[in-house]
């Protein structure tokens, strides 16, 4: 498991980025439940996420954030990473960020296939 602290904060809220491989449905939801027993990640508002497997297409899941799971699986698809997970994880920060929220997921997405090998 990968974990990026991102850097990212748009009014008060933060981001961070969490990726790695998985084969299955089953993988994703034990990659989310591993990441969620990390105190942080278990308080964050929302732990977006999409994965491309190659035995099962595309799957995404917003967590609240509406959306947020589009935009991580276009990335995905863009860049054609298979049987990846990538979650974007988000600490609400009191203020809404309207459409500004998917420019910010998009960025983390990226700042991830960036750190790839």
């Amino acid at each position: 498991m990968r974990i990026l602290d991102t850097g990212i904060n748009d009014r008060g809220s933060r981001y961070a980025v969490s990726g790695g491989p998985v084969r299955s449905r089953a993988e994703i939801l034990s990659f989310l439940a591993a990441l969620k027993r990390e105190k942080r990640f278990a308080r964050a508002t929302h732990n977006s996420w999409a994965a491309v497997l190659a035995d099962g297409g595309p799957v995404k899941g917003d967590d609240g954030e509406a959306g947020a799971g589009n935009v991580i699986l276009q990335h995905l698809q863009a860049a054609g990473l298979t049987d990846h997970l990538i979650v974007v994880t988000r600490w609400y920060g009191g203020k809404h960020l309207g459409g500004d929220r998917f420019r910010n997921v998009a960025e983390t997405v990226r700042l991830y296939l960036s750190s790839l090998p």
